[in-house]
């Protein structure tokens, strides 16, 4: 179905989600969005929680990710949210493998990834950067896999994204910062494909920095009834970019003291 003649039938957020479980347990593409596009946010993320009851794993974190700046004021907000399941966190080891779906969306993202030191009350709706901080905990680096059955994801708006697990396929988990509070200015990283630099930043390149995309997340699930528990991770933001990653490639980001994780990407199997 075309996005043009998607969005003259009525949005299922079951049947959504149903194709893209579907198409994600089986590692293959979709051809085009599967139903009408949803037409917020509200719509977008009744099929991500649909999407979540569907899926066979438990939560163990969450992908925040930036609402492109011209279209903030038409989705009224900065951010948007995925889930991040226990199946999909990945250990540091020399070189990490990521499955990805042939013909969908891949990419790597350099991140700052929060680990909650505390559990977040369910009936919490506002949060100040001070309670933010209070949870005291650990700051890792890391690196999100951006996958999704749906090549076009990105393109089609972030609704759609947020429809799809928030376009996340997976965590990289890498070591503590150590001083974490102190340094934030200073963390920087850079990434590579191929051997070839492709974006560099840090975490200030994370617009209020990571503890404002804890702050969105702490909000955004409180609003859906899903609050989080102690050592839940909040992957805070692209710190580089969106890069593109396909099976066969190879990756590397570069955090400079805090370390670095490497990367090749393998094609999924259903």
């Amino acid at each position: 179905m075309t996005p043009a003649s998607a969005r003259l039938s009525i949005f299922d957020p079951q049947e959504t989600a149903g194709r893209f479980v579907n198409a994600r347990r089986r590692a293959t593409a979709l051809p085009g969005y599967p139903g009408r596009l949803p037409a917020n946010l509200d719509e977008a993320y009744a099929c991500q929680d649909a999407a979540i009851a569907l899926w066979p794993d438990a939560i163990v974190g969450w992908k925040v990710g930036r609402i492109p700046p011209h279209r903030v004021d038409e989705f009224g907000a900065e951010r948007l949210a995925g889930p991040i399941f226990a199946g999909n966190v990945w250990p540091l080891s020399p070189l990490v493998s990521v499955p990805l779906i042939e013909n969908g969306f891949g990419a790597v993202e350099a991140e700052y990834v929060f680990r909650l030191g505390a559990d977040t009350p369910a009936n919490k709706l506002e949060w100040t950067f001070a309670e933010v901080q209070a949870l005291e905990g650990e700051l890792h680096i890391g690196v999100e896999i951006a996958g999704s059955p749906l090549s076009t994801i990105n393109e089609l708006g972030p609704a759609v994204v947020v429809s799809d697990f928030g376009n996340n396929a997976g965590l990289i988990l890498g070591p503590v910062i150590q001083d974490w509070r102190s340094r934030m200015d200073e963390l920087s990283c850079e990434t590579f494909i191929e051997g070839r630099s492709v974006g560099k930043g840090g975490a200030a390149s994370i617009p209020g920095s990571p503890l404002a995309a804890v702050r969105f997340l702490l909000e955004n699930t409180g609003r859906r009834g899903r609050p989080l528990k102690k050592g839940d991770l909040v992957s805070t933001g692209a710190a580089t970019g969106i890069h593109d990653f396909k099976p066969g490639q190879a990756a590397r980001v570069d955090f400079g003291v805090d370390g670095a994780i490497e990367c090749k990407g393998v094609q999924a199997a259903g």
